[in-house]
């Protein structure tokens, strides 16, 4: 299941670049992606409702949850089969005009110049671009996914009973889906990337910084809806800015390199150390603070990135095999 999901995401982002041009870009992944935060809102009551089901035709409750769950994805892959075509020249359920406009648009944008054209993967693998994107990457997928597993202990560690827990638990997520979607049209409206993908970056800082010093649940929930905003906030303009930056065979590889290694790094080793230093000093809060540092110096490396010399360009010659 893990390694479909590895590879679906990057797929879907490539897939979108074959059809949906740069200006709109950071919308639509930001609407792709909002099913992150909507699954947790909505998930979590469905799945245990699905879990009540144990006993029933003489299966448990998990068995119920993973057979109606995976039956829609099931469905909808077959239905993609038959629907989608790789390319919008192939689309015949697009008018003639809608065809040829959106191909001539995407034509244009191929001779844009990039700062990472088709090289070995080898090398790919060693691009400074290419990883300092995984890195900053890593900021946003360690906030979501370190207190997607750690946010209700969090909670409840201020008294409050499971069912206040899971309530107050989904109003960061509600609010998410909906900014990080304002956010996407934002970015794509002003036509604007850099700072559309910092601003969130510093938001999930200050947040994470200030719930390690909060000591009340109306303030801790109040700043983990600014780290949770900010880190789904960040998907859509960030990965418009590094489809920009990628071209041809490395946007296939680069994607999937930037996303391979902030899941491991976020969602795996951050989450983790979010355990380790709970254990070591017994608080939830300041158990957040590597999260918080790792943040900055995300921030710091995107800035230096994406920084413009005197010509107006950004600094740093492309890079080719």
């Amino acid at each position: 299941m893990r390694a479909a999901e590895a590879g679906f995401f990057p797929g879907v982002l490539l897939y979108l670049s074959y059809w949906i041009p740069a200006s709109y870009r950071a919308r639509i992944v930001a609407i792709f992606m909002v099913a992150i935060p909507l699954g947790n809102f909505v998930g979590s009551p469905l799945s245990a409702l699905l879990l009540q089901m144990d006993g029933i035709a003489g299966m448990r409750g998990w068995h119920w949850l993973f057979i109606l769950e995976g039956l829609p994805t099931v469905l909808l892959g077959l239905m993609c089969l038959f629907f989608l075509t790789n390319k919008p020249e192939q689309a015949r359920w697009l008018k003639e005009e809608e065809r040829t406009w959106l191909a001539n648009e995407l034509a244009t944008e191929t001779k844009a110049p990039k700062k990472v054209l088709d090289m070995p993967l080898t090398k790919l693998f060693r691009n400074r671009y290419v990883l300092c994107l995984a890195l900053v990457d890593t900021c946003a997928s360690a906030a979501g996914s370190t207190l997607n597993v750690w946010q209700p202990q969090l909670l409840k560690s201020y008294g409050l009973t499971v069912m206040q827990t899971g309530l107050i638990n989904s109003v960061p997520y509600a609010l998410a889906c909906v900014l990080m979607v304002y956010w996407g049209r934002r970015s794509d409206r002003v036509k604007e990337r850099r700072w559309h993908t910092v601003i969130p970056m510093l938001l999930i800082g200050m947040g994470l910084f200030a719930t390690s010093l909060s000591g009340a649940v109306l303030p801790t929930i109040c700043l983990l809806c600014a780290v949770l905003v900010g880190a789904y906030a960040f998907k859509g303009p960030f990965w418009a800015l590094s489809g920009d930056m990628l071209s041809g065979s490395a946007a296939a590889a680069g994607l999937a390199t930037i996303n391979a290694i902030a899941n491991l790094l976020g969602g795996g080793l951050m989450v983790n150390v979010y355990g380790w230093v709970k254990e070591a000093t017994g608080s939830y809060s300041l158990a957040l603070m590597p999260l918080a540092i790792l943040t900055l110096v995300s921030v710091a490396t995107l800035l230096l990135l994406t920084r413009k010399g005197r010509s107006g360009h950004m600094v740093g010659k492309t890079e080719a095999a």
